[in-house]
């Protein structure tokens, strides 16, 4: 457990490292069927931005806990990237893909918690 959340406040600074806004972690731990424990939710304005917000991630967790993610898939479009670090997915979204999944409220139980911005 302790590894997950540092892993999360890993990933958090890659993303606020490349200005990623409005982040949300979804807590799935306790929803049955769940394909992780965590969602990390975030969005760049470009796809331009996703790629970087997506590189600094991976970039920072590597230095810091030596980890890779098992996959990556989206890069093609930068429209919605997704990132498998096994119990924890991310999300980088540009903003009308991630209103149009709106995967925040996908799972009504799941415990949501949203990082302030940085300027």
């Amino acid at each position: 457990m302790e590894q997950a959340k540092k892993l999360i406040k890993t990933i958090t600074r890659g993303i606020q490292e490349k200005k990623g806004a409005n982040i949300a972690i979804a807590d799935l731990r306790g929803i049955e069927g769940a394909i992780c424990h965590y969602f990390i939710i975030c969005q760049g304005n470009s796809p331009t931005q996703v790629e970087a917000i997506t590189d600094s991630i991976e970039e920072t967790v590597r230095k810091e806990m030596g980890e890779k993610p098992i996959h990556v898939v989206g890069l093609t479009n930068a429209q919605w990237v997704a990132m498998d670090y096994v119990d924890i997915m991310v999300h980088v979204f540009l903003p009308e893909t991630r209103d149009y999944y709106d995967l925040e409220n996908l799972w009504v139980d799941a415990k949501l918690t949203k990082i302030p911005n940085i300027d």
